[in-house]
């Protein structure tokens, strides 16, 4: 079966330091994958390089079995691959309605002028209502940006990223700095995405990783070290020694 994402011998440098280092990576269609690596591991540069955010040292990038190696990121949204950021990206003045409209509108091909696509198809302006509805916005879809609860606006970012339809879906983060309470309801909305969608999670909380992964990769100093279902993971003594609390035998 073809992966939904892959890297091989994916290498970025700066200067004489690999941050990413040799990484070969499969995401399986339909994955609820995490992954966790100390501070420094190369997260960040990994995502950035799967997004197009930076151009690789070496290696490739294949989406759904197509190189996507040398496309930046919009070719790369526009063929199904989306994301969130650590630190939300949103525009305070917008409503939800506003800023799910927008990115629909552009997915369509009618870049900012949501208002009017919305207004002459009834399926538009139905399909962002449902995706406010999925996300536990529907009774905010009218609110400003900037008043929503920070755990609202997390379920925006998430929403906006879905509402390009990806088919590879990367969320960086997604729970970081939500309140316990809003924090349920957003890890609930991650799970109940749909299976057309292949997930991929880059996260600090275990608690949120071992809910929701079906499979760990751990990465540490550029490299792929680990690997395995969340049983195999948490059992690894190598993964404890360098990231899960340096549990010792005895």
């Amino acid at each position: 079966m073809t992966p939904a994402l892959e890297t091989i011998g994916l290498v970025k440098r700066f200067g004489g330091l690999a941050a990413t280092n040799e990484v070969s990576f499969r995401l399986a269609p339909g994955a609820r994958h995490a992954l966790i690596g100390p501070n420094g591991a190369g997260k960040t540069t990994f995502v950035n390089l799967l997004t197009g955010v930076l151009a690789p040292s070496a290696g490739a990038i294949r989406l759904d079995g197509r190189d996507v190696t040398r496309l930046g990121v919009d070719a790369r949204v526009r063929l199904g691959l989306s994301r969130t950021f650590q630190i939300n990206q949103l525009f305070a003045d917008l409503t939800p309605l506003e800023t799910i409209g927008l990115a629909v509108s552009e997915r369509l091909g009618h870049g900012g002028d949501f208002w009017r696509v919305a207004g002459a198809n009834d399926a538009v302006l139905d399909e962002i209502v449902e995706i406010g509805a999925r996300f536990g916005l529907a009774d905010a879809m009218e609110a400003r940006v900037g008043g929503l609860p920070y755990g609202k606006q997390r379920q925006l970012e998430i929403a906006v990223a879905f509402a390009t339809r990806p088919r590879v879906l990367l969320l960086d983060e997604p729970a970081a700095g939500v309140p316990e309470r809003e924090r349920r309801a957003l890890l609930a909305s991650i799970a109940d995405l749909p299976r057309e969608t292949s997930v991929l999670l880059i996260e600090h909380d275990m608690d949120v990783v071992f809910a929701f992964a079906e499979r760990i990769s751990v990465l540490v100093d550029g490299a792929l070290f680990a690997e395995g279902t969340p049983e195999e993971i948490a059992r690894d003594r190598r993964v404890r020694q360098v990231y899960l609390g340096g549990a010792r035998d005895g």
